[in-house]
């Protein structure tokens, strides 16, 4: 097993919630709520649940885009909630972050080149010579070309675009990305193109993802394991193979279910999840899960379950397997 690169431990993110004349705080929205996983260095973590599970804002909570309320997050033995800004800004060079709709995260008014060489300038690169050289080499790497440099994000299409702001996030050969769902804008053909060009420039730069989805296929086509959270919290988390072969929790089961299969004659048991998600400003108690659960028993109701491993590397939070 290789060396984490990224242990996250009880991270929690709550927004206050204000009310009354005097913007008063009322209670809190609980967005991510005591989540804990490693990455191993070189590795794919892949992150499904549905909107407005926390996925996007634990990733951003790990780069401190968002200032986490609680826990740890330890990059390379270094835990970066205490460093200072400063400290923070000199790490940013390793840490990089694909966002997800090409068309609002790349300034329409600056070039490509402009876009590409900020961050070279921000960490240093002062000669306008090697600015230009290393955004004509980056261009070339993610598949576009050279002379693409003169020209602005509306002139490109949205598979485009998104190659762009990889080639701006591997400006400074960062060691790990945070991919908040780089592809669910894009159509189908050109989302395949993009995770394989993901995967190449992973082996050729030895680099590190955290990959943000809700579509499960994308995220078995290019993950080595995955995560599933449920309204804050991860539910699951183990190697690819074992969750598309034996999922444990039953919401992992039912999203599971849900992916659509491309053979008419093949028969899958759908597995329905009765009501809504539960508000992450008023969670159930017990089990987050436990009023949609097909499964539920009374301890559900009453104590949360905790997530611990259930078998080599496969862990669940679920009063099933306790």
């Amino acid at each position: 097993m290789s060396t984490p690169i990224l242990e996250v431990k009880g991270l929690k993110k709550y927004f206050d919630i204000r009310g009354g004349v005097f913007g008063k705080k009322v209670g809190d929205v609980k967005a991510v709520d005591d989540v804990s996983f490693t990455v191993n260095r070189g590795e794919i973590l892949g992150l499904v649940g549905e909107s407005g599970c926390g996925k996007s804002t634990t990733g951003k909570a790990l780069l401190r885009l968002v200032e986490p309320t609680d826990g740890e997050v330890i990059f390379e033995d270094e835990n970066i909630l205490d460093l200072s800004k400063e400290q923070m800004r000199r790490l940013r060079k390793d840490m990089q972050i694909v966002f997800q709709d090409p068309y609002a995260s790349l300034n329409p008014r600056h070039t490509v080149e402009k876009i590409i060489s900020e961050p070279l300038i921000t960490h240093g690169v002062e000669s306008s010579k090697e600015q230009k050289e290393r955004v004509k080499e980056l261009l070339e790497v993610v598949g576009l070309e050279a002379d693409h440099a003169s020209r602005y994000p509306h002139q490109f299409s949205g598979g485009q675009r998104q190659r762009i702001g990889i080639a701006r996030a591997l400006a400074n050969n960062p060691k790990l990305i945070v991919c908040d769902e780089p592809v669910s804008a894009l159509d189908v053909s050109v989302q395949s193109q993009i995770l394989n060009l993901m995967e190449e420039l992973r082996d050729k730069y030895h680099l590190t993802y955290i990959f943000i989805a809700h579509d499960l296929s994308v995220v078995k086509h290019i993950s080595d394991r995955v995560g599933v959270m449920y309204l804050g919290g991860l539910v699951e988390l183990t190697t690819k193979d074992q969750l598309y072969e034996s999922p444990k929790h039953p919401y992992t089961q039912a999203l599971l279910s849900a992916v659509p299969v491309a053979d008419p004659d093949y028969e899958v048991d759908r597995v329905i999840l009765e009501g809504d998600v539960p508000s992450p400003s008023n969670p159930p108690s017990g089990c987050p899960f436990h009023t949609r659960c097909p499964m539920a028993m009374d301890v559900c109701k009453e104590v949360k379950p905790e997530f611990r491993e259930i078998e080599d590397q496969h862990f669940v939070a679920c009063h099933l397997y306790e």
